[in-house]
């Protein structure tokens, strides 16, 4: 079974803020679109991928992650992480509505396309499943086989909230790169530990990012 992807990405004019202590504000723009086109490219590398529908009304963005390959599904009508979702899966399955749809965080910047595929593998035998972040609060991704509506519930507290919805929470070993996403200095630094993409990779030598 492939899947279809849905990122979704808030404008980086905004996106990151609790990188402060980390970035200054006029890096952390370029940072979020590096999170999201080393995200983007790795989950377009991914066997289990069929193709990625990145939801975002920012045109920059929209560009240089169209050129790499995604879908661009305008943010419409503008209501926040869910409802963007929503939208954009409805878009999904407009042509294709038997397709197994996931979401997918777009700071992922150490994402690796096989252990993307075994959480989309193990996905696949539930009408709705989640991984939860490396916090153990969070979601990173959401997935819904074919027939079955995605029912974001992302925020806080994204994992209890997923798991009160009914979606079954997958326990897997060794996919730390889909479960790593990256809001603070911390998670960059644990991102840098697994191994992150190029683009960040360059922006965080501009940052003097040290390994931990």
């Amino acid at each position: 079974m492939q899947w279809t992807l849905v990122v979704p990405l808030k404008p980086l004019a905004r996106a990151k803020s609790r990188l402060s202590d980390t970035a200054a504000d006029g890096l952390r723009p370029g940072l979020a679109l590096a999170f999201a086109l080393d995200t983007v490219a790795a989950a377009l590398a991914c066997p289990a991928v069929k193709d990625v529908a990145v939801v975002t009304g920012d045109a920059l963005a929209g560009r240089e992650l169209g050129a790499l390959g995604a879908h661009i599904v305008a943010d419409e009508p503008g209501g926040g992480l869910n409802a963007a979702l929503a939208h954009a899966t409805a878009v999904v399955r407009t042509s294709r509505p038997e397709t197994p749809v996931a979401a997918l965080n777009a700071d992922l910047p150490a994402l690796r396309p096989l252990e993307l595929s075994r959480v989309l593998d193990a996905a696949a035998e539930f009408p709705r499943a989640f991984l939860p972040d490396a916090a153990k609060i969070g979601t990173t991704l959401l997935a819904a086989s074919p027939g079955h509506e995605l029912r974001p519930a992302f925020g806080t507290d994204s994992r209890a909230r997923h798991r009160a919805s009914g979606a079954v929470e997958l326990l897997l070993d060794e996919v730390d790169s889909v479960g790593q996403d990256v809001d603070t200095g911390a998670d960059l630094r644990a991102a840098l530990v697994l191994g992150v993409g190029p683009r960040t990779a360059a922006m965080a030598a501009r940052l003097l990012i040290k390994e931990q």
